[in-house]
């Protein structure tokens, strides 16, 4: 289950053009994006009233940033390679206008909700003819390498906000793209894990696997080590990972080839076995806080929460339903 982040808001960091002259607000934009991003090259039709706000928020290995800017044209070239000190992957989503890139000969026309993966080893173009309003996750390339087992490509892939886990991946980066400070409200390894594993979904199906029997198996194996832990709380997906001997995207793998998420059939199992403890008779005296306690939650308001979205009901009234049944 995802903890809460008790990250102090100082972390998130931001810059705007209204700091500088009207004259200079171009000039200052491009300082930004080389500084929070990487070296890059930026031009605007609309230079000469350019506008743009840059929120930026570290999370452990990933950053999430919130782009929002009049029009331009931005170009990664190979001086800019040649400068940069690293060359991580970037997920960009943009929240409300059609836009393209154009990477290794090829050309992505995108509408809002794709999310596109552009590697910053290779020269690229992001043209925005309208506005800017995006979401732009920086992932180091070494964390890129332990989710998909294609990294270096020539171009750009994208995960389209209708097809598959690409609508999940679509939704969780329109949400952070709008709202990027809810990155705060959720511990940081758990939400990289979420970007992660969508990823791995979108972007690396499990059709296209050589050995789904494995990733069967393995998917078994896993739902009896969390059966076998339902009453231990702060238990994660890299834990169960670790203790099965595979990596972490493995894991994600195995279970979005059985078209769920390791948390979601975790939150289900939980609530199961919630709803087992509540009909039992003996355990009419509990607490409804103490039903939570032996199903993992150290919250009570949490396990009410999702009691209520797996049954409709919250479990105090569920009971009152089953026993007036």
């Amino acid at each position: 289950m995802p903890a809460v982040l008790s990250a102090p808001a100082t972390s998130l960091r931001e810059w705007t053009t209204a700091q500088a002259r009207v004259p200079e607000r171009l000039d200052y934009w491009v300082g930004a994006i080389c500084e929070a991003f990487l070296e890059m090259d930026c031009s605007s039709r609309a230079a000469e009233c350019f506008d743009g706000q840059l929120t930026h928020l570290p999370l452990q290995r990933l950053a999430v940033n919130q782009v929002r800017a009049s029009t331009q044209d931005v170009y990664r070239t190979p001086a800019g390679i040649a400068r940069s000190r690293s060359q991580p992957f970037y997920l960009i989503t943009q929240t409300e206008h059609a836009w393209h890139v154009r990477q290794g000969g090829h050309t992505l026309h995108l509408r809002p909700g794709d999310a596109v993966l552009v590697d910053a080893a290779q020269p690229y173009e992001l043209h925005f003819p309208q506005s800017v309003g995006c979401l732009s996750v920086q992932m180091p390339r070494s964390w890129v390498g332990e989710w998909l087992r294609t990294v270096d490509l020539a171009h750009a892939r994208v995960a389209h906000r209708e097809q598959g886990w690409g609508a999940m991946l679509s939704a969780l980066c329109l949400q952070l793209g709008r709202q990027p400070a809810l990155a705060l409200q959720m511990a940081p390894d758990w939400l990289e894990s979420q970007f992660g594993a969508l990823l791995t979904a979108a972007l690396e199906p499990a059709s296209a696997d050589r050995s789904p029997r494995p990733h069967q198996t393995l998917h078994q194996k896993a739902q009896e080590r969390m059966r076998e832990r339902l009453d231990q709380p702060g238990w994660r997906s890299a834990d169960l990972a670790a203790e099965l001997g595979v990596s972490l995207r493995t894991l994600h793998r195995a279970f979005t080839g059985a078209g769920e998420t390791v948390a979601g059939r975790w939150r289900q199992l939980r609530m199961e076995h919630a709803r087992a403890l509540l009909l039992q008779p003996r355990l009419t005296g509990l607490a409804m806080s103490d039903i939570g306690l032996r199903c993992g939650y150290t919250d009570a308001s949490h396990f009410a929460r999702d009691f209520q979205r797996a049954f409709g009901q919250t479990p105090l009234r569920w009971v009152r339903s089953q026993r007036g049944g």
